[in-house]
């Protein structure tokens, strides 16, 4: 037995979950402080501005800055709640489904059975799996709607506030800025993490000593949480990138008017995109990853020792290591707001990666203490019908290096992205001949941006695996997720900057405070392309845990490659991500189709549009990518969700095992390769539009032929990182919790073609 009792770990949990809400509360009121023009009860106005701008009337760019921050809330709000009206209908369907296939497993009996793993004990019957599955799947989907929702709500809140923050010094904006993804991160993972414990508990009341029973309905939580994050992400980055793409080809490259200038229709469109697509969609995705890793770490460790022997503590080491997660990245965050303050543009990247190397260290030492006072130092774990033999600080090293490995992927990403290192500027420089040598230098980066991360996924795997079997990779993935709350506040960051940015072009600000926003957003950039590589890099471990749960639970000996059942399954799931990328792209480029000829239109035909003397119709804009994301993330959607289930039900486990190991080997390649290509493209643009270095200037400024390559390279990788290439972590994790879920079913009935045949 472990050092910790049963009431202890209880308390811990839970004080854990309530520290990070309170501290996501805590660091929202020290935003809220900071007051917005035309808000009731405004007793900061005078102490708002610290800098005057000539010619510029203060109050009057602050209630500016009010209407724009309205507009961009307004559209956010309604959107999110069209999409869950549709989502709603999604979650009873999907719910029904899932009660009746694994109900069906026995006929719908109420009678206890004999337990799968823990041979000669009484289970509960495979009735109550389907309901208390069903029940979990509603959960997990909730919070993973609310996580997104939330962080949607206070993104809006924050874009204005880092905007007139700019004012007085790039510092300030930044703190804004940071705190505000600091709400997000810190709210998400503390609702995660109390959500899953308290249906645990309540699920106990019913299934009492079978444990085998409770952990698999838990793995619910992870699909639920999954199939929103899936939906949010395709859909919310459908709708910013027509908007984006629709925004910089007309604007930018036609009209030769600046990025988020107020004459562009489609700018509001752009703003609110950043917040449904980065913001709610990147939280949903997190939240996704973070219970499904959390359910494989459960389920494989209840079918093992800490299982059968009815250890709670060592059984709750997956969310004592989230718990010790959210007090770590407390700490971290005060190093980045509270005691260091930026004083000039060059410190702001420099910050958020130090953010992640202190966390990461912390997090290491916190998983030591985790590691000796949970866990006995010697037990046996569920290893394909054998009992491995593993000691507690194996399981120290399995978490310890799905850290490291997130931390290799970040800084990785990072050296692909950022304007501050070759790769980007030789991308930049390519933009001297032309679109066509930017698409092809760009292409080769985002392919080369592979190797680094494939390798250290890869050691995560074997040193994991041969340490503690699929509980080892399982914990590995939290590991990797455990200073989630840090990951997601620089991530956040970078919507929020981005927004300020737009604000401040469209409220007329002076161009020093222009530049300072600029900086916040280019840092942003390559910070939610390192939050990208984590959800990838994450989401490669996790699909390998759920795997390895999976075959566990459908009971297959083996996967063999030379069998053709697996083989056809291993080349149909490698060329998913393919067609589901596809899909997504040309959704983008259709809905983008639509936008371009709308701004066209509106600069044809509305007199003044081009002088300022008007206003352009943003509402129009905001409808045409409504009504596309809406309509395109179905079919996408679609594909994901019902792959599994056709390919059980028809072809069974063995086809199905197949299908997952190819979607999650070429998955993991395409999501690396979209998201960092598309943000490299991205930072040289900015590179070339800041002009820092000699070299900058030398392909500037805005408007010069090396400048519009550099835009059209940029629109090209839009729908490639902020579409295709994160929706693609999510549907290698989500097809392999479905899986996992359904197994019972499909062990039972499923391969109906071959057993006709």
């Amino acid at each position: 037995m472990g050092m910790l009792s049963e009431g202890h770990t209880q308390i811990l949990i839970l004080v854990a979950s309530l520290v990070g809400i309170g501290f996501a509360l805590l660091q929202w009121f020290l935003v809220s402080k900071v007051r917005v023009s035309g808000e009731s009860g405004n007793i900061y106005n005078d102490i708002l501005i610290g800098e005057e701008e000539e010619g510029v009337d203060k109050h009057d760019v602050s209630l500016k800055c009010a209407e724009i921050q309205n507009a961009i809330s307004v559209g956010a709000t309604s959107f999110l709640f069209t999409e869950y009206r549709y989502l709603c209908i999604f979650m009873g369907v999907f719910g029904v489904i899932i009660f009746l296939f694994l109900g069906s497993v026995k006929g719908f009996s109420t009678k206890s059975e004999p337990c799968t793993y823990n041979k000669g004990n009484l289970c509960k019957p495979a009735l109550a799996n389907a309901f208390f599955s069903t029940i979990a799947f509603l959960l997990g989907a909730l919070t993973s709607v609310l996580s997104g929702f939330l962080g949607m709500k206070i993104a809006t809140y924050a874009n204005a506030r880092t905007t007139l923050q700019a004012r007085k010094s790039v510092g300030k904006a930044f703190i804004t800025a940071f705190r505000s993804g600091a709400v997000i991160g810190f709210l998400l993972s503390a609702n995660g993490l109390l959500v899953l414990f308290v249906s645990i508990n309540l699920f106990k009341l019913y299934y009492g000593d079978d444990w085998e029973g409770l952990y698999e309905s838990i793995t619910g939580y992870g699909l639920g949480g999954s199939s929103m994050a899936l939906f949010g992400r395709v859909g919310g980055g459908i709708y910013t990138k027509a908007a984006d793409v629709g925004a910089d080809l007309v604007g930018k490259v036609e009209r030769n008017i600046p990025e988020d200038d107020p004459r562009n229709p489609a700018v509001i469109a752009d703003n609110v995109g950043d917040n449904v697509g980065d913001i709610a969609g990147m939280g949903s995705d997190l939240f996704g990853s973070y219970a499904e890793s959390s359910c494989a770490a459960l389920f494989v460790a209840s079918i093992s020792q800490f299982g059968v022997n009815h250890d709670y503590t060592a059984m709750s080491y997956p969310l004592i290591i989230s718990s010790m997660g959210i007090i770590v990245c407390l700490i971290t965050t005060l190093f980045g707001t509270d005691m260091f303050e930026i004083k000039n543009v060059s410190e702001i990247e420099p910050s958020l990666k130090k953010q992640l190397l202190i966390s990461t260290i912390l997090m290491t030492v916190g998983i030591a203490m985790v590691s000796f006072l949970a866990l006995p130092s010697e037990f046996t774990l569920f290893d394909f019908g054998t009992d491995k033999l593993v000691k507690n600080w194996q399981l120290f090293f399995c978490v310890s290096i799905g850290l490291w490995a997130g931390l290799v992927i970040g800084y990785t990403t990072e050296y692909y992205t950022s304007n501050a290192y070759s790769p980007v500027q030789d991308v930049a420089d390519s933009c001297r001949t032309g679109a066509a040598t930017n698409v092809i230098f760009g292409l080769a980066l985002g392919y080369k941006s592979v190797i680094i991360p494939i390798f250290a996924i890869a050691i995560a795997i074997y040193v994991s695996f041969s340490m503690a079997a699929m509980y080892g990779i399982a914990m590995a993935a939290l590991g990797m997720l455990s200073t989630i709350s840090t990951g997601l506040a620089i991530d956040a960051y970078g919507p929020i900057s981005d927004n300020a940015g737009g604000i401040a072009e469209m409220a007329g600000m002076s161009h020093k405070i222009r530049e300072r926003t600029d900086a916040l957003d280019a840092a942003g950039n390559t910070t939610a392309a390192i939050g990208k590589g984590f959800a990838i890099g994450s989401a490669a471990l996790v699909s390998l845990a759920l795997f390895g749960a999976f075959i566990s639970r459908a009971g297959i000996k083996t996967v063999d490659v030379a069998n053709p059942k697996v083989f056809i399954g291993l080349i149909v799931g490698a060329m998913l991500p393919y067609w589901f990328s596809a899909m997504t792209m040309k959704s983008v480029g259709s809905a983008a189709l639509k936008m371009v000829e709308e701004v066209r239109r509106q600069f044809n035909t509305i007199p003044g549009l081009m002088e300022g003397r008007t206003k352009p119709d943003y509402a129009n804009c905001v409808k045409i990518s409504t009504d596309a994301s809406l309509r395109e993330m179905i079919p996408p959607g679609a594909l994901v969700t019902l792959t599994p289930l056709v390919a059980g039900t028809l072809f069974g486990v063995e086809t199905l095992a197949g299908v997952l190991a190819g979607s999650l080997v070429s998955g993991v390649q395409v999501a690396i390769s979209a998201s960092n290509t598309g943000g490299a493209w991205d930072n040289a643009k900015k590179y070339i539009e800041a002009g820092a270095s000699e070299h900058a200037r030398s392909l500037g400024p805005k408007g010069s032929d090396a400048h519009k390559a550099a835009v059209i390279g940029d629109t090209v990788g839009d729908p490639l990182k902020d579409t295709s290439g994160p929706s693609l972590n999510i549907l290698i994790k989500l097809m392999a919790v479905e899986s996992l879920v359904f197994a019972p079913f499909f062990a039972a009935h499923g391969g109906l073609l071959f057993k006709l045949l």
